[in-house]
């Protein structure tokens, strides 16, 4: 081989491979990982090279609070909104089921009446048997053999039935219950043939409340057409009346709730209280 071909052999191409040591010194001067004489990287001690760490940036720690926080909110409020929503349909209910029994209360009530003789006191006078049967538009009382504790298998009760005006310009429809043990235990609640007033106790039983206005009136016995009597604000007579109405009328109506109706108990007892008792005549 010629000299000429010589050095064309040994001069470095584009296909000939540089040496390890070439190579090496070329990375070193890179800046890139040592490698030792076969080629291989070397270990790199000290803060020459970091591995990057897995973690989360403070931007994304605040995007996850954020998103956890709007979403309790949202669930929060979802369930207030659920409580508000149980909350009104329940008093509802309980307003709806309470006008419902307010007509139950008083037809039992008041149909139950039993024509028995009680004493009335009057000024300047022995007490006199009459009735226990008397009211006007505010007041009524009576004996019944229903009462709330006991329903109709009890002792009587001396029922009171009372319109009381409210410190909010409305008025309410209160009912008390006594024993019953004879003609003295109602002598309190009669004075000069008229009903004392009722009053208001912790036993008091608030039939309807927040009335605009409310009144009792009773119908006359007419014995052809029992259901043609007058109806009169005044009942002070020996006898029972056919029929009782109480009127009451709520001070604000709300269509979503049962309207609180008026209620009239016809009163089925025919028998001449102050007539002495006879079997002949039954």
């Amino acid at each position: 081989m010629s000299a000429k071909g010589a050095a064309r052999a040994t001069k470095p191409g584009r296909n000939t491979v540089a040496p390890r040591s070439v190579l090496r010194e070329f990375l070193n001067r890179r800046g890139s990982t040592p490698l030792d004489a076969r080629g291989k990287a070397l270990p790199i001690h000290g803060c020459a090279r970091r591995r990057p760490e897995a973690g989360v940036t403070l931007i994304e720690l605040m995007i996850a609070i954020t998103l956890v926080a709007a979403l309790s909110v949202g669930m929060l409020m979802a369930m207030r909104t659920s409580l508000v929503t149980l909350e009104k349909v329940d008093n509802r209910l309980q307003f709806n089921r309470r006008v419902m029994s307010v007509e139950q209360i008083v037809s039992r009530e008041i149909g139950g009446v039993i024509p028995v003789v009680g004493l009335c006191s009057a000024p300047g006078a022995a007490a006199a048997g009459r009735a226990v049967f008397q009211g006007n538009q505010e007041t009524l009382h009576l004996v019944s053999s229903y009462s709330l504790s006991e329903g109709a298998r009890g002792f009587p009760r001396i029922v009171e039935f009372q319109v009381m005006p409210s410190e909010g310009g409305w008025v309410r429809l209160v009912m008390n219950e006594h024993p019953y043990t004879g003609p003295a235990s109602t002598a309190p609640f009669c004075f000069n043939m008229l009903p004392v007033p009722a009053q208001a106790t912790p036993s008091s039983l608030i039939v309807a409340d927040r009335l605009a206005y409310c009144r009792i009136s009773y119908r006359e016995i007419n014995r052809d057409a029992p259901r043609e009597g007058n109806w009169v604000g005044l009942w002070n007579e020996t006898n029972l009346p056919s029929a009782v109405h109480i009127e009451m009328v709520p001070l604000a109506s709300d269509a979503a709730q049962l309207p609180l109706v008026s209620v009239t108990v016809p009163i089925h007892v025919t028998l001449d209280v102050g007539a002495p008792y006879n079997d002949a005549n039954f």
